[in-house]
């Protein structure tokens, strides 16, 4: 019997909002679309199935909890740097 998981993955929008939204989630199909959409925008993608785990139980466009900020910045911190980019200073 071949077993393969189920892939899962999920879609965060910031920086126009003071907290990251989760814009998309999907498994199997829809989570490939998901990616293949992402790599097509340019948008980095990194591999978390934990975290992709905690985001899933999330409706859509539900800003993420304050309990997942640090694991998430790590991400995003980690997308800034490999565009080159800085956060805004205030």
């Amino acid at each position: 019997m071949n077993y393969k998981p189920s892939r899962k993955a999920i879609a965060l929008e910031y920086g126009k909002n003071p907290v990251p939204v989760l814009t998309a989630k999907g498994e199997d199909e829809m989570a490939e679309a998901i990616i293949a959409e992402a790599k097509k925008q340019g948008i980095h993608i990194t591999e978390d199935p934990q975290l992709v785990a905690l985001l899933s139980t999330l409706d859509l466009n539900a800003e993420i909890p304050e309990n997942l900020y640090v694991a998430v910045a790590v991400i995003l911190s980690w997308a800034y740097w490999l565009k080159g980019m800085e956060p805004e200073k205030k």
